[in-house]
């Protein structure tokens, strides 16, 4: 099986081909570029690179959030257009599994917190622990999160975990701070076991609202629809 992942869900862009779970070739990108205009020109010529045609594809593997509303829309319709159009099957995987996934493997008995930044102080966090999810993903304030891991012992943050070491550290002196990037690679190789969604009803998952619709709802109840703008 070949398989194609991609992550556009923050700064970084990550791609890696893979067959079965063995790399062919993979590119990272930690600079701030428009993922719509540099994604599809970087699966092109990562494809190119290990002389394969969109028909050799078997699956395609998309990191699905959360990050970046604009990244995961890019990076979700790339994968739905792709598997629609090459009839193959279409896998999502968790961008905070993403960041996670190595530091995981390299210590089971941690608490692996990955974080992605959600400004304002805010996270998007993941908790894993042998390379599963003990807790569900969620949006939350870091002062909040902090407190509520005093108590654990064995702690390694990784993400995008620079501008919040400091915080961190002051809470939870015991912390290791790992920052680390997406790995398409580390997609790829979770998407390989997991079952293939529907392409149709696949959507990204934000975690949370965008500003605007936050901001809509603090005047309008939710729950009247003759008055709430109709959900796409």
């Amino acid at each position: 099986m070949k398989l194609l992942a991609f992550d556009t869900s923050n700064k970084t862009l990550s791609l890696a081909i893979l067959d079965n779970e063995t790399l062919l070739a993979d590119i990272t990108l930690n600079i701030k570029k428009n993922h719509s205009v540099s994604l599809m020109p970087a699966i092109d010529f990562l494809m190119t690179s290990v002389d394969l045609q969109p028909k050799d594809l078997n699956r395609i593997v998309v990191a699905q959030g959360p990050g970046s509303y604009t990244g995961l829309r890019v990076a979700v319709a790339t994968a739905k257009m792709l598997a629609y159009s090459l009839k193959i099957d279409l896998v999502g995987v968790s961008s905070l599994y993403a960041l996670a996934a190595s530091t995981c493997k390299q210590n089971p008995d941690s608490l692996v917190i990955p974080l992605i930044d959600a400004r304002r102080n805010n996270v998007y966090v993941g908790y894993y622990r042998q390379e599963k999810l003990v807790l569900p993903e969620r949006h939350a304030s870091l002062t909040g999160l902090l407190d509520q891991l005093r108590g654990e012992r064995e702690l390694i943050f990784v993400g995008e975990v620079a501008p919040f070491a400091e915080q961190i550290l002051d809470v939870l002196p015991q912390a290791e701070i790992i920052p680390t990037l997406p790995s398409a690679y580390e997609c790829a190789c979770l998407g390989f076991r997991l079952e293939a969604v529907n392409v149709t009803t696949f959507v990204p998952n934000y975690l949370k609202r965008v500003e605007a619709e936050e901001n809509w709802l603090k005047e309008h109840q939710a729950s009247d629809e003759s008055q709430y703008i109709k959900r796409v």
